[in-house]
């Protein structure tokens, strides 16, 4: 397997240094996001690239178009400039999330929305990496459905998946989908108190041997199955952000990993 870093890991630490640290840790893709931190707001996307080049890393994807599946209002706007950046800066990819307060969203909006977005797409030549979020408030929770939206849509050449090791679990999915998989983000839960439909980003940190979602098994999985892209690590968990020294505690998670393949 190959490790990969989202910037959230260490949302701290300097757009640079965190690409001089996904080095130093051999994972030599990565990827930025525009929320927590806001790298595409504060950064220009030529000075994103020549950082990136400079590091010896490739940019996988933005994080993220949200709420792709609302094709309305700003959204179309906010579509093209992000997709924009992402090729100015040198992103294959845009991850995209789907409207996540509890809202439902008819499939045909959904396919709509993957319809309008391909065009964007394409002319960029990026990649749509459509991210089910498994909570329970979630408008699309499960892999099947965005695969059929998306084969509705027409989008075979421009989609893929995300598998989020954290929304497979609150999915309850038991199917994987490596075929359509373009990325996989890893985090673990340890808190042996929360319910699994309680479960919240917050939750989320570094995978250990306390793990409650089965990522190891997860990852053999996928491998087994044939997925041959990048593990990128995505945690969202305040202690995690705060760490005094974030690349050990990925150093051990990725030990940790490699240790239960």
């Amino acid at each position: 397997m190959r490790f990969a870093m989202n910037h959230i890991t260490a949302p701290k630490v300097g757009l640079e240094d965190f690409f001089a640290m996904s080095r130093r840790l051999g994972a030599t893709e990565v990827e930025i996001r525009n929320d927590l931190p806001n790298v595409v707001g504060d950064w220009p996307a030529a000075d994103v690239k020549a950082a990136a080049e400079k590091a010896g890393v490739s940019i996988i994807s933005i994080n993220a178009l949200y709420p792709f599946n609302v094709w309305s209002g700003d959204l179309p706007a906010k579509a093209e400039a992000m997709a924009d950046y992402a090729s100015a800066c040198g992103a294959k990819a845009l991850v995209m999330c789907p409207l996540n307060d509890g809202t439902k969203v008819s499939f045909d909006d959904l396919v709509a929305a993957l319809i309008a977005m391909k065009s964007i797409l394409q002319d960029r030549g990026l990649t749509g990496l459509v991210e089910p979020l498994g909570f329970p408030i979630s408008s699309l929770r499960t892999k099947a459905e965005a695969i059929r939206a998306i084969q509705a849509a027409g989008g075979e050449d421009v989609y893929k998946l995300v598998h989020d090791t954290f929304h497979h679990h609150l999915a309850g999915e038991t199917e994987f989908f490596a075929e359509w998989t373009g990325l996989v983000h890893i985090s673990g839960v340890v808190d042996p108190e929360v319910s699994v439909a309680a479960m919240l980003d917050p939750h989320r940190v570094l995978v250990d041997a306390h793990d409650r979602l089965e990522n190891i098994a997860q990852i053999k999985t996928l491998l087994a199955k044939g997925y041959d892209g990048p593990f990128s690590f995505e945690p969202f968990a305040p202690e995690v952000h705060d760490l005094d020294d974030s690349e050990a505690a990925v150093r051990t998670s990725m030990d940790f990993i490699r240790a239960g393949l």
